[in-house]
C-alpha cells in the first residue's frame, strides 16, 4: 500500500464507502495505519457502520480502534488522519475511483511477447484472475475463444465490461469472484492467468488454480514479485512451475512463472 499512484489531498473521506469486502476483510492483515483509521472511524460514525456491516468478523477490531484513539480532535487533525488512510489505500483508492489512472502507469507497458511466448493463445477458453483493468485479458482477447475476466471490484468490472465494448469483444466475459473461490465449474478453462493477486493465500489459490484448469492447460502468473527468491518464488518453485525475469517499466525486474496442469482425471 501507499503506492503514491494518485494525489490524495482532494479526495473525500466518503470514497472509503466504495471499498469492497475483500477489502475491509483485509484491513487487519495488512493495516499500517490503525491509529489514523480509528481517528476518522471516531469522526464518521456511518462508516464504522459500513465497514462492520460489510465485513462483520473484523467489528471487534474496528470498534477497537476506536476506543483507542477516541480523544477529541480538530478538523485539521481530523483531515490529517484521513489523508494518511487514504494515501495507505491509494492502490485500492484507484480500482474504485479511477481505474484508467493504474490502466496508463507505466508498470503495464511491459512488451506483449512476455505473455505470448509463453502460450500459444489461439482458440483457448481463458480465465483471467483478478483482471483488474484487463492487462492480461485484453492483450489475449482476440487471439483466445472466448475470455473469463475474474475481479471482485465493482467499479473495475463497470470498467472492463466498458472497454470490451469499445473493443467490440463479442466473447468477453465479466464476473465477480477472486483467486483463492473462483466461481466456476471444475477443468472449466484452457489457459489460467493471474496478474498482481497470487500469495496472500498460495496452497488455497494453488489448488483452485489446478481445480478450474483442464488437465494439461496453463496456468500462468505474473506475481509482481520481484526478482529475488521470496515465498512466493520458492513455493512456486515446489509446484513445478518454470520462471524467468522480465523488466516491468518502471518497477525494475519482476518474474513470470507458468506450469502445464498435472492432475489426474479432468479433461
Amino acid at each position: 500500500m501507499g503506492l503514491k499512484w494518485i494525489d490524495v489531498t482532494d479526495i473525500s473521506i466518503n470514497w472509503l464507502l466504495m471499498l469492497q469486502k475483500k477489502h475491509i476483510d483485509e484491513i487487519p492483515i495488512f493495516c499500517d495505519f490503525k491509529e489514523a483509521l480509528g481517528i476518522v472511524l471516531n469522526a464518521h460514525p456511518y462508516i464504522l457502520w459500513y465497514f462492520s456491516n460489510l465485513s462483520p468478523k473484523n467489528k471487534f477490531f474496528f470498534e477497537k480502534l476506536i476506543i483507542e484513539n477516541n480523544s477529541k480532535k480538530t478538523a485539521k487533525e481530523i483531515r490529517s488522519a484521513e489523508i494518511k488512510v487514504l494515501e495507505s489505500i491509494n492502490d485500492w483508492l484507484v480500482y474504485i475511483y479511477k481505474p484508467e489512472i493504474y490502466e496508463n502507469l507505466s508498470i503495464g507497458k511491459w512488451n506483449d511477447s512476455e505473455l505470448h511466448d509463453i502460450c500459444d493463445f489461439t482458440g483457448k477458453k481463458v480465465l483471467d484472475i483478478g483482471s483488474g483493468t484487463g492487462r492480461l485479458a485484453f492483450s489475449v482477447a482476440k487471439k483466445a475463444r472466448c475470455v473469463y475476466a475474474i475481479e471482485p471490484v465493482e467499479n473495475l468490472r463497470r470498467f472492463l465490461k466498458n472497454k470490451a465494448c469499445d473493443m467490440k469483444l463479442k466473447e468477453f466475459y465479466v464476473i465477480d469472484g477472486v483467486l483463492e473461490e473462483i466461481p466456476l465449474e471444475d477443468d472449466f478453462a484452457d489457459v489460467l492467468l493471474a496478474g498482481h493477486v497470487f500469495g496472500d493465500y498460495p496452497e488455497k489459490e494453488y489448488n483452485e488454480m489446478q481445480r478450474v484448469t483442464r488437465k494439461n492447460g496453463m496456468i500462468i502468473l505474473f506475481p509482481g514479485n520481484n526478482d529475488i527468491n521470496n515465498p512466493t518464488h520458492d513455493f512456486l518453485i515446489k509446484k513445478g512451475f518454470e520462471w524467468k525475469r522480465f523488466e516491468e517499466p518502471g518497477d525494475g525486474k519482476k518474474r513470470a512463472y507458468w506450469k502445464k496442469n498435472e492432475k489426474l482425471g479432468g479433461q
